[in-house]
């Protein structure tokens, strides 16, 4: 049985600072919901991938547990630490720390992360691992009975294993969302399918990327399975050694949504009172994207906008208005 891998990614930049606010964090409107989301607390986003950076300024205060199912450190399954930098910056993406005092915000800049290194320094790790690693996380609990909302994988290999999609199946149908990178082997076309496990599993909530100009990135893959489209492209996040990097790829799409859904759980709960199904964050997510052009087969449902259902209402109000009163010189401006 081979190895899963990272999907692979490329290094744009690696810096001491970085926007506050990344172009791609903005680009979902994550902060305009921010305070209607409190931010994502009292969630728990798992990320299976190479660790994390423990002391990263922005990340300390974000990572609630974690724990090694590789090989590196000696096996010790205390230390997650991150020798790739991978994982760091999808952590980053999901919940890195909003600072006043400077730093990076995540998509969800008060939830929690659970950082289960499953992937090595050189970004491989037996499937054996990684499905431990979900079922981890299935049954984690925190030190006040926190439970995972959300389980992030940016990772991927072209078999098809029972082990692997029973644990997925499992983590789903107990009411966590599975989040899943599409895969970097797209070939710039929409009408050419390009599979990646357990990215391409119907169950799990699978990614592409667009650039910030809303074209779907040309490495990202297409097939009958992409659930939405984020951005994946010079994304900045945080990175090893206490840095920040640009880095490409639907490795850097997919915790954008995983952030996402911490948002989502808050809002959509709060409104029915209730604890949602894996089912119903889904369709909330999905009510939270736009067309942009593509055939299904790359956008999927279209660009996650976190904030397209209030401007949507907003709009029908004015629209409302204009047709009752006239439209006023503010209301045509908006």
């Amino acid at each position: 049985m081979a190895n899963l891998h990272l999907i692979p990614y490329r290094v744009e930049e690696i810096a001491e600072q970085a926007p506050q606010i990344p172009e791609g964090v903005r680009m979902i409107q994550a902060p305009e919901i921010w305070a209607e989301a409190e931010r994502g607390r009292g969630n728990i986003v798992a990320i299976l991938d190479t660790g994390c950076q423990m002391d990263h300024p922005d990340l300390q205060d974000r990572i609630i547990d974690g724990k090694n199912f590789t090989a590196d450190f000696n096996g010790d399954a205390a230390n997650f630490d991150d020798n790739n930098g991978h994982g760091t910056h999808v952590a980053g993406t999901v919940a890195a720390s909003y600072r006043e005092d400077g730093g990076i915000a995540g998509v969800a800049p008060e939830a929690q992360l659970l950082i289960l290194k499953v992937l090595t320094g050189e970004g491989s790790g037996e499937y054996q691992g990684i499905i431990d690693g979900i079922h981890f996380a299935i049954d984690w609990r925190g030190p006040e009975g926190e439970t995972v909302s959300v389980i992030s994988m940016s990772l991927g290999g072209p078999e098809d294993v029972a082990e692997l999609y029973a644990a997925i199946k499992r983590a789903v149908d107990g009411g966590i969302p599975v989040v899943c990178a599409a895969g970097n082997e797209g070939d710039d076309l929409h009408d050419t399918d390009e599979f990646a496990y357990p990215g391409a599993y119907g169950e799990v909530i699978q990614v592409g990327a667009v650039d910030f100009d809303r074209r779907i990135a040309n490495f990202s893959n297409t097939n009958d399975e992409i659930d939405l489209v984020a951005p994946g492209t010079d994304i900045y996040s945080t990175f090893p050694g206490g840095k920040y990097a640009s880095l490409s790829g639907t490795s850097m799409a997919a915790p954008h949504v995983s952030g996402a859904l911490a948002l989502i759980k808050n809002i959509a709960e709060k409104e029915f009172v209730r604890k949602l199904t894996e089912a119903e964050l889904y369709a909330q997510l999905v009510r939270r994207t736009m067309p942009i052009g593509y055939p299904k087969t790359a956008e999927g449902n279209g660009l996650l906008a976190l904030n397209i259902l209030n401007k949507f209402e907003q709009f029908l109000k004015l629209a409302n208005t204009s047709y009752n009163t006239g439209v006023t010189e503010d209301e045509e401006q908006l």
